[in-house]
């Protein structure tokens, strides 16, 4: 059987550890690593999965906002990725989003983002870390009960880290909530009606070291063998 493709998504330049860290974790599982940039789509592809990483704040205009804070965007990425996205959902393809690829996710599917999250903090530290000293507490909700989260990390709160200014504010069509943080910050999303669609706020590839964090791309190349 041949080793599914994971389409691993970034920014032209930069970003270079953690898209080595997913596509090691997607080798590991079983995967092959393929690392797309923009630009990248005016060739033809094949994948059977997706990974969007993190980086750069997503362009308040893509929600239909103005700007709150100094800008920082990318907007040949932001295009890029938003046509990535919208085709994994078309074609049911397994996607995950980290960080910012959970908040542009949540921006596809209608969503809007909070520009300066700090302000929404009263119990948990603005402090950037790559270190799981933030807790995850998963959705205690009729919809999310049978979460993809749940099924990959347990019932149990859950150590994260923290390594962005954006978050979800409004939650995109079709999607919901599956984690919070304590300051009921959203950390996790998922689109219940697609197989297997999941962002998470935080970077699971800094984290490879605990098995429960490397579930999240075991269950991508999973989802991609099976789909």
């Amino acid at each position: 059987m041949a080793k599914p493709v994971i389409a691993i998504t970034g920014p032209n330049k930069g970003a270079f550890g953690p898209r080595l860290l997913v596509a090691w974790a997607v080798r590991f599982y079983g995967g092959r690593p393929l690392q797309l940039r923009p630009g990248d789509e005016q060739a033809q592809h094949e994948y059977d999965g997706v990974v969007i990483t993190g980086g750069h704040d997503v362009e308040p205009v893509l929600y239909a906002t103005e700007p709150e804070v100094e800008p920082k965007y990318d907007s040949a990425r932001d295009a890029f990725e938003m046509k990535i996205i919208k085709d994994a959902l078309k074609r049911n393809l397994p996607l995950l989003g980290i960080c910012r690829g959970a908040q542009l996710l949540n921006v596809a599917c209608g969503g809007t983002l909070f520009q300066q999250l700090h302000l929404h903090r009263k119990k948990t530290s603005n402090r950037w870390t790559i270190f799981p000293l933030k807790t995850l507490y998963k959705a205690d909700t009729e919809e999310a009960s049978d979460s993809l989260l749940l099924s990959i990390t347990g019932s149990d709160p859950s150590k994260i880290n923290s390594l962005h200014n954006q978050g979800i504010d409004k939650i995109g069509d079709n999607l919901i909530v599956t984690g919070r943080d304590a300051d009921d910050i959203v950390q996790a999303i998922e689109a219940p009606a697609i197989p297997f669609v999941l962002g998470v706020q935080w970077h699971p590839e800094f984290l490879i070291y605990m098995k429960s964090q490397r579930a999240f791309f075991k269950a991508v190349v999973k989802n991609a063998v099976n789909n």
